[in-house]
């Protein structure tokens, strides 16, 4: 259909497939619904009710392949071109996690802060885990998210990360933040070090 080039018709759509007029129009509904096709009114008036037409959206396929690897290659690339890159990276953390994060009523206590901090990391796939050692708090990211490039590029993705956390924390108005980021301290594990940033509440 999307190569037709111009309005088809239930019946004429089901006779170049094959099947049955009700499964063809099952699909059709569930595609107008989508926003994928959409229907027209026949050019030639006919006596009696005209039958439904349809036609392809022109638009790009919102189905088709995506090359976010690529993507973040090109602009990972373009930020390690810069002057002082690495502080530019993690800007550029801290200002997209301040807007996603969003503020809260209430400035949470330590636990609540990092028990957030560890959801928000959860929910961008980096499979965090609460660790402490030596009395110090620590997160645990057992999965890089963006491991293919921060292996060529680990200047600029780390400083990405760890800004991601303090912007996060400071949107909150967390009493703690994440002081450094330890790239790989085992084959599968970066720590990220939590301290206070301000008297806890």
């Amino acid at each position: 259909m999307r190569g037709a080039a111009s309005a088809t018709t239930i019946v004429e759509i089901a006779d170049q497939l094959g099947v049955h007029p009700n499964t063809v129009r099952f699909h059709l509904e569930t595609l107008v619904a989508e926003g994928r096709i959409e229907t027209v009114e026949p050019e030639e008036k006919r006596r009696g009710r005209p039958p439904l037409m349809f036609r392809a959206v022109r638009r790009m396929d919102p189905g088709g392949s995506r090359r976010y690897r690529l993507l973040a290659e090109i602009l990972t690339v373009a930020l390690a071109g810069e002057r002082n890159a690495s502080v530019k990276a993690l800007e550029a953390g801290r200002a997209w996690a301040s807007r996603v994060a969003g503020p809260t009523r209430k400035p949470p206590g330590v636990r609540q802060s990092i028990n957030r901090l560890i959801a928000l990391l959860d929910d961008l796939g980096f499979a965090p885990q609460r660790l402490v050692a030596h009395g110090e708090v620590q997160v645990g990211l057992r999965h890089c998210p963006f491991l293919e490039v921060a292996a060529d590029k680990s200047a600029i993705i780390c400083p990405i990360h760890l800004g991601l956390m303090q912007g996060a924390l400071d949107a909150w108005n967390a009493p703690v933040t994440v002081e450094r980021l330890e790239p790989f301290v085992e084959p599968d594990l970066c720590l990220a070090h939590v301290t206070m940033e301000r008297p806890a509440s």
